[in-house]
């Protein structure tokens, strides 16, 4: 099963500048990652900087679907509306 505490630990160990959101429901989960780090990133890399922090846990199968999504601050403030 997912733990949201041990996912949310792997990934701010892996981006430890970032605000780190999880959710999870079912066998998919949602990660959101704000920080600078992404800054100039195409999306496909900020997603990978996720999904290697979190390989482990999809290669054994406990992560079924990973949804990696990560914002610079700004883009995130701009969702926020």
């Amino acid at each position: 099963f997912m733990d949201v505490a041990e996912i949310t630990t792997l990934v701010q160990n892996a981006l430890p500048s970032c605000e780190i959101q999880v959710q999870v429901d079912g066998s998919h989960c949602m990660v959101v990652a704000v920080g600078d780090v992404f800054e100039g990133l195409p999306t496909i890399k900020r997603q990978q900087l996720i999904n290697k922090a979190l390989f482990q846990m999809v290669m054994d199968g406990t992560i079924h679907a990973l949804h990696p999504k990560a914002f610079t601050p700004a883009e995130w403030a701009a969702r926020q509306g």
